[in-house]
């Protein structure tokens, strides 16, 4: 058949054979860690980002949601949103249960323990609404560029990012399974920015242009914190146990104290730590402790330390 010439018509392909291969699979995955049950009820990936949608118009009521509120009807809207909040968080916690829940006789049970754990996300939102105004502060003073704090609500994907993030994380602390992942990876696919649930991140968080910033699960981060785009705070090489299997649970992440700038482009790997007031210059590879004031630099094919601020003979300077 030459390019362009039509395909000539042809009889229908049996579907049977390969609708009962897909069919007896079942639902779930399969390998290693597949389930021998057929799990009844999955989350909803819709269902999740539109409730941090609902999320994001409590927390930043007007920018997201109806828009024409006033003060009379904001505890309306408020109140009204929570209430879909937590029936469609208790449903959606639930669901990432997964198997537990998957047999009748465990279904009272998964859905107290949803109900309990959704109560008690909801309980927190206030200090995350607290947080996130740091957050937004930190990115108007740190960006000359915008004009009023609206706009970094409105258009910073920085503060789209780390608005779901800080959601997450809660649910992530409860204990709350499969849930907070999702939230944190549709922010992914929404904004390139990837913060793994389980970081751990102080108040006054500005993540600036943010396209390719890569935070992983063990991450601590101090306040007042200041990152750009493309910046990795990952891991090194997985410890594997006996079996040749990664170790799951161990710190294996940077830790970055407070007032700490990090230019783009910049990969910091292991469980480092950055001391107070370091400044991480662009395109940095680290892979070791940086004291408090230091400046690291990018010099030729080498990072050499520039120290500021402490005594004279103390790491003066070094390269690695």
């Amino acid at each position: 058949m030459t390019p362009g010439q039509p395909v000539p018509p042809s009889s229908p392909a049996p579907l049977g054979p390969v609708l009962d291969s897909l069919c007896s699979a079942g639902m779930g995955w399969e390998g290693a860690h597949s389930r021998p049950t057929l799990r009844r009820e999955f989350p909803s990936r819709q269902a999740v980002a539109d409730l941090v949608e609902d999320l994001r118009s409590v927390l930043f009521p007007g920018f997201f949601g109806p828009s024409e509120l006033t003060a009379e009807t904001l505890r309306f809207h408020t109140g009204a949103t929570l209430d879909r909040i937590l029936l469609a968080l208790r449903e959606q916690v639930k669901r990432g249960m997964g198997a537990v829940c998957a047999s009748g006789e465990d279904v009272p049970a998964c859905r107290e323990r949803a109900q309990a754990a959704a109560e008690a996300f909801l309980a927190r939102l206030p200090e995350v609404r607290r947080k996130l105004g740091t957050d937004v502060e930190a990115a108007y003073n740190g960006d000359p560029a915008l004009t009023n704090p609206d706009e970094a609500i409105f258009c910073y994907p920085g503060i789209l990012a780390i608005t779901s993030q800080r959601l997450a994380h809660e649910l992530h602390v409860l204990g709350v399974p499969l849930i907070p992942r999702m939230i944190t990876e549709h922010a992914h696919s929404v904004t390139g920015i990837d913060i793994h649930p389980g970081a751990r991140i102080g108040e006054g968080f500005f993540i600036d242009h943010g396209t390719g910033v890569v935070i992983g699960e063990t991450t601590i981060i101090g306040r007042n914190v200041r990152i750009y785009q493309g910046v990795t705070l990952g891991a090194k090489s997985f410890p594997l146990d006996e079996h040749g299997n990664p170790i799951k649970g161990v710190d294996r992440h940077p830790i970055v104290e407070d007032d700490v700038t990090i230019y783009s482009n910049a990969t910091i790997l292991g469980r480092i730590t950055l001391g107070r007031g370091a400044v991480i210059g662009g395109n940095v590879w680290l892979t070791q402790s940086v004291p408090a004031g230091a400046v690291v630099t990018q010099s030729s094919q080498w990072a050499s330390f520039q120290i500021h601020g402490v005594q004279e003979g103390e790491w003066s300077a070094w390269s690695i």
